[in-house]
């Protein structure tokens, strides 16, 4: 079935149409849930949520203002985000090891294999060194642009400008 078709189905709330779309993303963005939240558990709980969000919120999509796949990853990047900041999270990692932490602040491959299902990861690897920075805080580690700017200790506009040329600079290369 095309694409188009099958999201027009899905905002004409087609249960079918509903269930392949969640099978066809659903993995991918588990993982970029799974990068902000770092718990599968809490992850899939996201996931599952993002998808129910989508099915209300179906008829908001327009094709106009951008891909299906990229409105509903925004979707899932703003619940993991939120759930982040969320009390109840906030509460479940006060007594985590060190690990947990050490995973988060040493690794530079935040491109888990889930997320690298999506296919982004090889056109973040041909970015430049500073917009992997911060595309990395920004979008798979979940930092607020403030926080990316206190991070990398760059003042903010400097953050919303790279932010803003990495991601040109992405889109270019998906188009080509």
């Amino acid at each position: 079935m095309q694409l188009e078709l099958l999201i027009e189905k899905f905002k004409q709330k087609d249960e079918k149409a509903f269930e392949t779309l969640y099978n066809m993303y659903n993995d991918s963005m588990q993982g970029v849930i799974y990068n902000i939240v770092r718990d599968s558990d809490i992850a899939e709980e996201v996931m599952q949520d993002v998808f129910i969000k989508a099915w209300h919120n179906a008829s908001t999509y327009s094709a106009e203002k951008g891909r299906f796949f990229t409105w509903i990853l925004n979707i899932a990047r703003n619940a993991a985000i939120d759930k982040t900041r969320s009390k109840s999270f906030k509460n479940s990692k006060q007594n985590l090891d060190a690990t947990f932490f050490v995973d988060i602040l040493e690794t530079n491959e935040s491109l888990d294999n889930k997320t690298d299902s999506i296919g982004i990861a090889k056109f973040v690897g041909k970015l430049a060194k500073k917009c992997i920075e911060v595309i990395e805080l920004l979008y798979f580690k979940g930092y607020t642009q403030t926080e990316a700017s206190e991070a990398l200790d760059m003042p903010i506009g400097t953050i919303k400008t790279r932010n803003r040329n990495c991601i040109q600079e992405l889109r270019n290369m998906v188009l080509k």
